[in-house]
């Protein structure tokens, strides 16, 4: 863990602080690192890019990584961010994203409510083949 030595306690100490808790994981981090804690956040977000600017392109070989969390925790959100568009918001979808970050393809469309609606409403139809808890 690169943000704590001691990420449970950091975890409770952001809960008693009444706030939700998130779990990032940067494209070279194994998910293992990370299967265990994610059962005591709220959401975990798998990067599709490495964090520092936008434009990046999509790392599909990320969506393992998002397979494995969705097979454990079926009701855990899951957010992926870097590179998601219109190209490749199926990938996500489908490997069992359900929170989305979407700036470069939205921001520089001619229609960004368009893609937020075709983003939406493809998360929508794979969310049926998710693992059900």
């Amino acid at each position: 863990m690169l943000a704590t030595e001691n990420p449970k306690a950091l975890i409770e100490q952001i809960r008693k602080a009444g706030m939700k808790v998130g779990i990032a994981i940067k494209p070279n981090t194994p998910v293992e690192d990370v299967l265990d804690l994610a059962e005591l956040a709220d959401m975990v977000l798998v990067m599709t890019v490495e964090p520092g600017f936008g434009g990046q392109s999509f790392m599909e070989n990320m969506m393992s990584k998002v397979e494995k969390i969705r097979a454990r925790y079926p009701t855990k959100d899951i957010e992926v961010d870097g590179g998601v568009g219109l190209k490749t918001i199926g990938h996500c979808a489908k490997a069992g994203a359900n929170m989305i970050v979407s700036g470069t393809a939205v921001v520089r469309s001619d229609n960004p409510k368009e893609v937020m609606d075709e983003m939406r409403a493809t998360v929508t139809r794979e969310r049926d083949n998710w693992p059900q808890p």
